[in-house]
């Protein structure tokens, strides 16, 4: 499942770029210690590091000056074994187990949080960055001790979600769409149970992971079971259609009339900011209700939200919505969403990146 880092190679990579896509070192014995193994892909001038330390991985954690002066030993192997010269680390490790100052300084380093930083003592994964980008100005504020050009940038949306051909509904119903992994202990059952109890004539569609085998969360994060969830899954007006690859999923988000984003905001682990999604549903016109998200709250032409910081109020706006889509999805908002959706695709955000390094950093 391509998350934001993996588009970013993608984009970077049609641009005439040879990108090297650096794992998470391997922890098992996939590969014998000290082991770097580089593969191409399918995908044109993406190939991607796998590798192991050739130390104990505890050492990350108990030793912390040992592994970063062990690790630029092993960074050294890596780009021997890299056949063409290195002129860009893009870093988007919160975690700092691989940190950007390990790299050599005759690198450009490029660092891109697009999660929360690993606390205790996270933001250090910044140290030695040129330039930082993040997907919330929240984010960007936990970095504020580093002293170099900062910029949001939102999230990235794949142009197969814009370019799908629109879908008339013709089955009477409404259709309103749910993505993500619900196996996150922050979705809110409580209030989607409301909603759809609410509305029995309305059909709410599901698409991604509902058991630990289809996830991408590790067992920590993940809840496989919870009665709110047991309950809603045997409701008649709730179709489940699993994990599915982006083409299929862009196609099915053009059949909705609606979406709907639910999550308990003090169990989200980025508070309630920003989610990549939203995008993905803006490519469709098609309207979107939401617990409140502080990247949007001056832009409520684009999604419907309370002023809370909780779901109180979500169920009766998501009602209201649903009882006048006729306003909501006139074509005159339509247009006004794929437009801002259209301004955040992979090579917009790139070419925005691109400029602001040029001015505020090489400028």
């Amino acid at each position: 499942m391509f998350i934001s880092k993996h588009h970013y190679a993608v984009e970077l990579a049609k641009r005439g770029n040879r990108v090297y896509f650096m794992n998470s070192p391997e922890k098992t014995d996939a590969l014998a210690k000290g082991e770097i193994v580089i593969e191409e892909t399918r995908i044109k001038n993406v190939s991607v590091i796998k590798h192991r330390f050739f130390y104990p991985y505890i050492i990350k954690h108990k030793a912390k000056r040992l592994h970063a002066f062990l690790l630029k030993f092993h960074l050294g192997k890596i780009f021997d074994k890299i056949a063409v010269p290195v002129d860009i680390v893009w870093s988007f490790d919160v975690s700092n187990t691989i940190p950007l100052a390990s790299f050599p300084g005759k690198y450009f380093k490029i660092f891109m949080p697009v999660d929360e930083p690993a606390m205790p003592g996270g933001a250090v994964a910044a140290q030695s960055a040129r330039v930082m980008f993040s997907v919330t100005t929240e984010i960007l504020d936990k970095y504020r001790g580093y002293n170099i050009p900062k910029l949001f940038v939102n999230h990235g949306v794949q142009e197969r979600f814009l370019n799908q051909q629109p879908v008339l509904n013709n089955t009477g119903l409404v259709q309103v769409g749910i993505s993500g992994n619900f196996l996150r202990a922050d979705v809110d059952w409580i209030s989607l149970r409301q909603m759809i109890e609410n509305n029995p004539n309305v059909i709410f569609n599901f698409w991604g992971a509902f058991d630990l085998k289809s996830s991408n969360l590790s067992d920590k994060t993940a809840r496989g079971y919870s009665p709110e969830k047991d309950k809603l899954l045997k409701m008649d007006n709730v179709k489940i259609h699993g994990v599915v690859g982006s083409e299929e999923l862009s196609k099915g988000l053009m059949e909705m009339d609606c979406f709907l984003i639910c999550y308990d905001i003090d169990k989200d682990p980025s508070g309630g900011t920003n989610y990549h999604k939203i995008l993905e549903y803006m490519a469709t016109g098609k309207v979107i209700v939401a617990n409140n998200t502080t990247t949007y709250e001056t832009r409520r032409d684009l999604v419907e939200m309370p002023a809370e910081r909780n779901n109180s109020a979500l169920p009766e706006l998501f009602d209201k919505v649903i009882n006048n889509l006729g306003y909501y999805n006139s074509l005159e908002k339509q247009a006004l969403r794929i437009a801002y959706a259209r301004q955040h695709t992979y090579p917009k955000n790139i070419e925005r990146i691109e400029r602001f390094i040029n001015e505020q950093v090489l400028g």
